[in-house]
């Protein structure tokens, strides 16, 4: 696996498109993973340190880790199928792991939000990574 940063949103020349884009430590390979408005929105107020007045979905979710004592330990963007990107959420409770499963710009939403780690696995990075 390997650990990467979100480098920040891009838009699509063509589409418009909001793009989330990682990159590895070295900066030597980007993967480009493309998202909804309202996610981009959501990581960009994640990067920008942002507080919304009210909590908005992800921050809902970090809420309620935090109320039952949970933490994120990471997330990890497993697999590309027909050029859909899977992610997981590696949650721990005490003793007791949980994987579970989410979009890619979900998870990044919440680790940006928690300062957990965003791992990619080697195969997918090699298939999509530019």
């Amino acid at each position: 696996m390997i650990e990467m940063k979100v480098a920040g949103i891009a838009l699509d020349a063509m589409t418009r498109s909001p793009i989330v884009l990682l990159k590895d430590s070295s900066d030597r390979r980007a993967l480009p993973i493309y998202i909804g408005q309202e996610q981009a929105k959501s990581i960009m107020g994640a990067l920008e340190k942002q507080t919304p007045p009210r909590p908005l979905t992800h921050d809902l979710i970090v809420n309620m880790l935090e109320a039952w004592n949970m933490t994120l330990e990471r997330i990890i963007i497993h697999a590309l199928q027909d050029n859909t990107f899977y992610a997981l959420l590696i949650v721990r409770h005490g003793e007791v792991k949980k994987e579970i499963d989410a979009r890619p710009s979900d998870a990044i939403a919440v680790a940006l939000r928690t300062n957990s780690p965003i791992w990619v696995m080697e195969e997918v990075v090699a298939d999509a990574s530019i």
